[in-house]
């Protein structure tokens, strides 16, 4: 579809990429990465004909068309969102308008005429073309993308001029997905998604039916999306197939294996030159020297490219707090003034967070997450409920526009040196590079900063002196790769407790220890990181205690199936009767109802192998009872909901009050019986 041959790129002195030949098939699902100031974003300007080469060529099937997604920059204005998606179908609006036209001349021409003839032809053909191409369910199918990416159903006719720039980018997203080009090419299209909005692009992009190349810094959604990682590496493209793990592990054998090859050829370099050296003036050897000489000429030499070094930077530890961190209590929180113009975000919140805890808050945006984590940092007042900081707890905010609070006028290097004086200026640069900041960047004064530049400076100042109670509203944003992997380095080794928001997958899978579900007015909370979360959510929980209690069933069953085998039936009851008539003596004689002959009398044989029968189902409901009693208990170790945990206590309870009937029922048998 497009091929690349002996292509290179260059931007001023700066060489980016050369002697790259890269195949793009119709079936293609490519993630490009590389690192910062490779050339990532260049090549897909040229892949959508944005950008041209320095050297080599570029050729394309006929036909083919690229839609191209910026990482930022789009703005759109002047129509509503809903009017603006449908813009892109502006061919098959016309193909309607001409197929309406067609159908008046028609009911107007003879039937039986040639103008009517050619008339119904065109609009056969027009209408079979609108119906293939799914004319008649536009609406809807713009309906579903604006959904999926976080549009709710009454933004739809507000005027995309309203929208802030995140959003804005949401909208040129929408349209390039609705207009399903031959080749995808998205930069970064992750950046200004929640994870839900992720989710479903992860679903889209699976059952997209044509060929796509995307650049991202989500290792998940790589994972997900993709069947082969295009590298710009050492100024060349590499190819390696599987998805970004698999590209990680084959990056990592190619490597091993280039290294060895290299070990290889220096010690047959080496066998050479010293024979060489060694014969070169004997007579006798001079044939086999210049032999040598050949092959030592005509050796391609192996060149081992540095790697970027990978910094670990050993970050402060905090004081350590109590155990109780942070206790919400009835909390409620809404904007406005009570009445019509009130607008809740949620109520009734009770929660406790303990120390150590490294908690994830999730859910769509507008939900609260940004909200509750202001509460926490005591940045908003609740309107109602309780919240208390535990013992020697002292927290500290990251906001999204944490930008504000850094000096204009200060250096980076010398703000940062400021910080941390017992840190060298090599140790300050090798971390300072990691959050992007390389080069001569570090003398740049902060007030030149961009948005997203000055709040990655200021995430790096906030972990060179942590509290013990870290709020962090997206920390992720503006981060590349590298410097989410220092960041979360630096998040698992931290002693203290976490509270954050996220969009990137990968990394609440690897830090969050709970998650913190906001939506609807509540907060419901869940044990384990994301993955957990979904598995939860999914029904993975109920499925498992499901499958526990039919195993538990299943094992009392196959305990209990030896002795049914070899009891004998229990005989039907016999026939109610009069106690006085069963015990009615046959000598006239009146019976003393107290003595033990009178009740062994009374308990004929068969109400005696009845009762046998009775206290032997009892003794293995009992067993079964306290296996219940004890499932029962292990999970209510494990907290899902509240309302799940009030679920388990109540059937707890009952399963309780059934054990104690059933051991009342077993102790009035066993004495009925001796």
């Amino acid at each position: 579809m497009i091929q690349l041959s002996s292509a290179g790129k260059r931007y001023g002195h700066k060489l980016l990429f050369e002697d790259a030949d890269w195949l793009i098939t119709p079936e293609s699902r490519i993630g490009l990465v590389g690192a910062n100031g490779t050339g990532k974003s260049t090549v897909m300007k040229i892949l959508g004909g944005l950008e041209t080469l320095d050297y080599g060529s570029i050729s394309r099937t006929r036909g083919i068309s690229a839609g191209y997604l910026p990482q930022d920059g789009l703005t759109l204005s002047g129509r509503s969102i809903f009017a603006e998606c449908m813009s892109v179908f502006d061919d098959l609006h016309a193909m309607e308008k001409e197929m309406e036209s067609l159908a008046h001349n028609m009911s107007e021409f003879d039937h039986l005429s040639q103008e009517y003839a050619a008339v119904a032809d065109r609009y056969q053909k027009l209408e079979h073309e609108f119906r293939a191409r799914d004319g008649y369910t536009l609406e809807a199918e713009v309906g579903k993308v604006l959904t999926g990416l976080g549009f709710r159903r009454d933004d739809w006719t507000r005027q995309t001029e309203e929208f802030s720039g995140g959003w804005q980018m949401r909208i040129a997203l929408a349209k390039l997905l609705l207009q399903k080009p031959n080749l995808l090419l998205l930069d970064e299209p992750t950046n200004h998604l929640d994870l839900e909005a992720r989710n479903w692009l992860e679903d889209y992009l699976g059952n997209y039916p044509y060929a796509f190349v995307l650049i991202s810094h989500d290792r998940y959604f790589l994972d997900v999306t993709v069947d082969r990682i295009v590298e710009i590496w050492n100024k060349r493209l590499h190819s390696y197939v599987g998805n970004y793990d698999q590209y990680l592990a084959a990056k990592t054998q190619r490597k091993e294996q280039l290294e060895s090859a290299y070990k290889t050829q220096r010690d047959r370099i080496e066998q050479l030159e010293v024979f060489i050296n060694r014969f070169r003036y004997t007579a006798t050897k001079a044939k086999q020297v210049q032999s040598r000489i050949k092959e030592l000429e005509k050796i391609e030499r192996i060149q081992i490219p540095e790697e970027e070094k990978t910094v670990h930077f050993s970050f402060p530890q905090p004081k350590p707090s109590g155990r109780i961190v942070a206790e919400f209590a009835s909390v409620a929180k809404s904007y406005g003034k009570p009445g019509p113009t009130e607008h809740p975000v949620f109520s009734g919140v009770n929660f406790l967070i303990e120390r150590g805890e490294r908690i994830a808050l999730v859910g769509v945006n507008g939900a609260g997450k940004s909200t509750l984590i202001k509460l926490l940092a005591g940045a908003e007042p609740l309107t109602s409920g309780e919240y208390k900081l535990g013992h020697e707890v002292h927290p500290d905010y990251f906001a999204q526009d944490q930008y504000k609070e850094l000096d204009p006028d200060a250096r980076i290097l010398d703000d940062l040196g400021e910080l941390s004086p017992s840190s060298t200026q090599t140790q300050l640069r090798s971390l300072l590079g990691c959050f992007l900041f390389s080069g001569d960047d570090v003398f740049k004064r902060i007030g030149v900063l961009s948005g997203g530049e000055r709040n990655r400076y200021a995430l790096l100042k906030m972990l060179l002196h942590p509290a013990n109670f870290l709020l962090l509203d997206e920390p992720t944003n503006h981060l590349d790769m590298r410097a989410k992997d220092v960041l979360l380095e630096a998040l698992e080794k931290y002693t203290g407790t976490v509270v954050f928001v996220s969009h990137d997958r990968y990394f609440i899978d690897k830090l969050a220890t709970r998650i913190f579900e906001i939506g609807d007015g509540k907060v419901e909370l869940y044990p384990g990181n994301y993955e957990d979360y979904l598995w939860r959510k999914q029904g993975g929980a109920a499925a498992q205690q499901a499958a526990m209690q039919n195993e538990l069933v299943g094992e009392l069953a196959a305990t209990r199936a030896p002795a049914n085998r070899n009891a004998a039936p229990a005989p039907a009851a016999p026939a109610e009767t009069s106690p006085h008539a069963a015990s009615a003596p046959t000598n006239g004689d009146a019976p003393n109802p107290e003595s033990p002959d009178s009740k062994a009398r009374r308990l004929n044989p068969i109400k005696r192998q009845h009762l046998q029968h009775r206290l032997r189902e009892v003794e293995e409901e009992i067993t079964r009872m306290e296996a219940a009693i004890t499932l029962c208990e292990t999970q209510l170790q494990s907290f899902v909901s509240s309302e799940e945990t009030q679920r388990q206590t109540q059937e707890l309870a009952t399963r309780k009050s059934d054990l104690q009937d059933l051991m009342a029922e077993w102790e009035e048998l066993s004495s009925s019986l001796a």
